[in-house]
């Protein structure tokens, strides 16, 4: 059986009661800072997955899914319970520090772990019979805030570490709690290879998979051998052309697919559902060896903003019986989404559940065109390391708003027209403005969103000296 340090996982609980068929298996991927046009499907002509790009055309694919925050550890908490990270108070990546002194604001804290209370979406399979684990990166919280403390009956390498050292054993030992790997062994491969063991286990009774990579998050390490297939495929004017994060995204396209042959080894695919997302958009800007990972062109901006490239997120929901194959939905949709979604597709009542901020996207992959909701809200109070400012925003249908805490302005987009954010319109369009100001205001308020404050001790000249961003990254 997995164990994880200082955990046995446990047995399975009981199949649902009174039902004449067993409920379906859940698996959900979450790739870490994987932009929306890093796979084919999306038009990348530079990255490889045809594992992914066939899930796709399986299943239904988002063309405006979003991570519910432009960082990670916001999203996933999130995902666990199906709230806006404004309510949850966990709105910055865990271990992230301010530590721009003389900056015009002071965001305010954040959480350093899910709290316990909060019921996760581990917790909430598990009342209607489900064997959860929670494989790969976790990054909401340490000791005693653990997968394994959080509802998940096996817990493994996932700790309060955001990223690993290196994807190569024995070297990631030092940061990531994952050990028994072959020398050399990738660590994309590793977890993997966990999770079917996971599943191969538990294949007699429901089961919930979360399979969280640290791919593709730098260090931007890949295997050898894989290198030299995206070097030859470089080409002048394609702004994704970094053959050793192609490599990585090779290897996570391959992840996706050994986990899908094996349900179909195990008879398994046509009772389960698989879902396949990012917890945030891919690194544009030149945080490591001073390139950009990827580009997320034609969005604006990557990981850290509030942007397109910052919050939209390759998306897909294959539901076997009720997503029609190679079907597409324009409905925004966000992380805070699947919990309600993935219980109510078990089984589990409403009144049986705490609050959640998100829907059940149960009629969208259904069929129907949209959900009874006509607005989306970010809120990221805090300075990212990619040169994001302290922001929030709301997007209601066609129409995004962002608004800057630094000195309070707002910008406005029409994505329908300008899904590059390359326009603003918050002069032209005041009463549009206006009107998603007030939405914003009153959502901050309702969450009980924290905000950040002026700094008095604000210094421009001592702000660029410590490398704090002094504004928007201009449209590519």
């Amino acid at each position: 059986m997995l164990t994880r340090r200082g955990f046995l996982a446990g047995a399975a609980p009981a199949v649902l009661r009174g039902t004449r068929r067993r409920p379906p298996n859940i698996v959900f991927v979450l790739i870490d800072d994987m932009g929306w046009r890093d796979v084919g499907y999306n038009g990348s002509r530079f990255y490889e997955t045809p594992h992914i790009d066939r899930l796709a055309g399986d299943g239904m694919r988002f063309t405006n899914g979003y991570a519910s925050a432009p960082v990670c550890s916001p999203t996933r908490a999130a995902l666990m319970t199906g709230k806006h990270p404004a309510r949850l108070g966990l709105t910055r990546h865990l271990q992230g520090a301010h530590r721009f002194h003389y900056s015009r604001v002071i965001p305010p804290p954040s959480r350093l772990e899910l709290p316990l209370e909060e019921v996760t979406l581990a917790e909430m399979l598990h009342t209607a019979g489900y064997r959860s684990a929670a494989i790969g990166k976790w990054h909401l919280g340490d000791t005693g805030f653990l997968a394994s403390d959080q509802g998940f009956d096996v817990g493994v390498g996932g700790d309060t570490a955001g990223s690993t050292n290196s994807f190569f054993y024995p070297e990631w030992k030092k940061k990531i709690p994952l050990e028994g790997a072959r020398d050399g062994e990738y660590l994309t491969d590793r977890l993997t290879g966990l999770s079917l063991e996971f599943m191969r286990e538990s294949a007699g009774k429901p089961f919930f998979l979360y399979l969280p990579h640290f791919a593709v998050h730098v260090p931007i390490q890949a295997k050898a051998e894989y290198i030299p297939r995206y070097e030859k495929k470089v080409r002048a004017g394609d702004p994704q052309n970094y053959p050793t994060y192609a490599a990585m995204v090779q290897s996570v396209d391959e992840s996706v697919g050994r986990v899908r042959g094996l349900l179909d080894e195990l008879k398994l695919a046509g009772d389960t559902i698989v879902v396949f997302t990012s917890d945030n958009g891919g690194v544009s800007s030149r945080e490591w060896q001073n390139r950009p990972v990827t580009s997320n062109l034609p969005l604006r901006a990557g990981k850290g903003h509030l942007y397109e490239g910052g919050i939209r997120v390759p998306t897909v929901v294959h539901y076997p019986g009720v997503t029609r194959a190679g079907s597409v939905c324009e409905e925004p949709v966000s992380t805070i989404d699947f919990a309600p979604t993935l219980t109510g597709a078990v089984g589990l009542g409403a009144k049986a559940l705490p609050r959640m901020d998100g829907l059940d996207l149960r009629p969208l992959l259904e069929g129907k065109p949209r959900l009874e909701r006509d607005r989306l809200y970010w809120h990221f109070p805090h300075y990212s390391p990619q040169l994001g400012l302290p922001s929030a925003a709301v997007r209601e249908r066609d129409w995004k708003l962002i608004r800057f805490f630094e000195d309070g302005r707002e910008e406005l987009f029409n994505l329908r027209d300008d899904l590059g954010e390359t326009r603003d319109l918050a002069r032209q369009q005041s009463d549009v403005r206006q009107r998603l100001s007030a939405q914003l205001t009153a959502w901050l308020k309702e969450t009980g969103a924290l905000l950040p404050v002026q700094n008095s001790n604000y210094d421009p000249a001592r702000e660029r000296e410590a490398g704090a961003p002094m504004g928007p990254v201009p449209p590519k």
